[in-house]
């Protein structure tokens, strides 16, 4: 899978936070201590980065990603009960309006953190698993 080692990292961060903070926090706080375990496992990012949205390869706006990793990937965070169909079409509709390949979507608000990579069909069929 392309980025797979990348996205296991970033998800092992993820699970290091939620194993020491469970759930109930608001989403800000996952990604403050997210911040700090990939910075320990020497991952590049950028927080909060301003993306452009596209529509038809036009630029139409704005929307800050919560976290933009190694240049490539795009992770998204929720702090839910459940995360839901709709935040997953979300973070795919983000990807496409990025044109960004892959994505993560992480959910710490669940007792068991939650997480589905996300996939930008339109720019690539190898991707998806």
């Amino acid at each position: 899978m392309k980025y797979g080692e990348i996205t296991k990292r970033i998800i092992g961060c993820a699970m290091r936070v939620h194993s020491i903070l469970g759930n109930g926090f608001q989403e800000v706080i996952y990604q403050r201590a997210l911040a700090i375990e990939m910075r320990l496992e020497g991952l590049a990012f950028e927080r909060e980065k301003e993306m452009p949205i596209f529509y038809k390869e036009h630029n139409i706006g704005t929307r800050r990603v919560d976290f933009f990793v190694e240049e490539k990937i795009m992770v998204e965070l929720k702090a839910l009960i459940h995360l839901e169909d709709v935040h997953l079409a979300q973070a795919k509709n983000y990807l496409e309006a990025y044109n960004m390949e892959i994505g993560l979507l992480i959910n710490f608000g669940a007792k068991s953190l939650e997480f589905k990579r996300t996939y930008n069909n339109s720019l690539n069929q190898d991707l998806v698993d």
